[in-house]
């Protein structure tokens, strides 16, 4: 059998590091054909030469000649905003670790062209779900999702002929759970990137502590498995051991259970609808202990509930609130914004938002943009 070629678009991410330990667990079986990271230089090229790709990507077109003397060989390079979007055409399998926004070229393109996505950057659906829908269609074309949550309702759902009565998205509850709103004015950066079970890029991480991440993750599972906002539940579950369960019309739950081990979702991806024999995540059912369960404290954590709203109202609304959101974050993790700020100017941003419908790249740029506008004017109005 021939080996599974995979671009790893974000390579020297959290995702896509931990993408190529998967691969190098079973060299046998994936071949990185393409690599791409936007900045880092010496980090992608010290993975070219240990997988020699054919094709590398980077993002920022002023590196290129300090990336080409860096590299071994001759191995082609391609640089700019479209040059993700351009390697996610020529692999068996496309790995999306891009962050943020910045993800969406490479989740249209590697769809248009019949790939299968395995999908690490959740903002792109969430914020163009209606634009990637209709590629899900594409001959060839496959959606696995990555992020834990939605890898394991994917795993609890697969091969299931009944429709879910519930999806239950479960979530640590980050690095603030059990605290009120007045004992997190004064949370530092530090502190909200101090995840108490994941080890993940410092974005992701401070959603997780607004609990922002586990509303994206919300929408991305409506967008995912088309299922009603209000069929979707989130659910605090400590020891990150569930990541996520399936309630079905008999009353019957099925879950997914593993250690916190990004690996795990990352190898169902790259080979369902096979699996991978490493056992990434296995559990000692001897010395596992309790496992715990509460709901989410959705008034000190309200961005849960702006993610909410924003899903229900649908068109540009995601794209709006992610735009917002990736602003606000920023400007925290620049030092410019207060943790307990990022919900005020998040909301700030979602009462302006104009109702427009997604029905195009350039509406859902548009409302992207657009909340970061407002955010960044609201962020500029707190300080004195």
């Amino acid at each position: 059998m021939s080996a599974t070629t995979v671009a790893v678009l974000g390579s020297t991410g959290s995702i896509g590091t931990q993408t190529l330990e998967v691969m190098r667990a079973e060299p046998d079986r994936f071949r990185a054909i393409a690599l791409a990271a936007n900045s880092s230089v010496s980090e992608l090229a010290a993975q070219a030469a240990e997988f020699a790709p054919a094709a590398v990507g980077i993002g920022d077109p002023e590196l290129v000649p300090q990336l080409r003397a860096a590299l071994p060989g001759a191995i082609e390079v391609l640089a700019g905003p479209d040059a993700f979007a351009g390697l996610a055409a020529i692999a068996d399998v496309v790995v999306n670790g891009v962050v943020g926004f910045a993800g969406l070229g490479v989740t249209l393109s590697a769809l248009r062209a019949g790939r299968r996505l395995a999908l690490a950057n959740k903002e792109s659906l969430i914020a163009a779900g209606p634009l990637v829908q209709p590629l899900r269609t594409v001959p060839g074309a496959e959606l696995i999702p990555v992020d834990s949550e939605h890898s394991a309702l994917h795993q609890c759902l697969a091969g299931q002929s009944a429709p879910p009565e519930r999806l239950i998205l479960t979530g640590s509850g980050g690095p603030f759970r059990g605290r009120n709103s007045a004992e997190l004015r004064e949370v530092t950066v530090a502190d909200a990137l101090a995840h108490p079970t994941w080890s993940m890029g410092p974005k992701i991480t401070v959603d997780s502590s607004t609990l922002m991440n586990k509303g994206l993750e919300v929408i991305e599972a409506h967008e995912l498995f088309d299922v009603g906002y209000d069929q979707i539940e989130v659910v605090v579950q400590p020891q990150s051991v569930i990541h996520s369960m399936v309630t079905f019309a008999d009353g019957s739950t099925v879950a997914q259970l593993s250690l916190p081990d990004m690996r795990l979702p990352i190898g169902y991806a790259l080979a369902y609808p096979e699996r991978i024999k490493t056992p990434f995540g296995a559990v000692d059912w001897s010395a596992i202990g309790a496992l715990d369960f509460e709901l989410p404290d959705t008034e000190t954590f309200g961005c849960l509930r702006l993610a909410y709203d924003a899903g229900r109202a649908g068109g540009t609304a995601p794209a709006w609130l992610n735009g917002a959101n990736e602003q606000a974050v920023e400007a925290f993790l620049d030092g410019r914004l207060r943790w307990h700020e990022i919900e005020r100017v998040i909301d700030h941003a979602m009462q302006h938002h104009d109702g427009a419908a997604a029905d195009s790249v350039e509406a859902v740029i548009a409302a992207d943009q657009q909340g970061r506008r407002h955010v960044a004017g609201a962020v500029i109005g707190l300080r004195p």
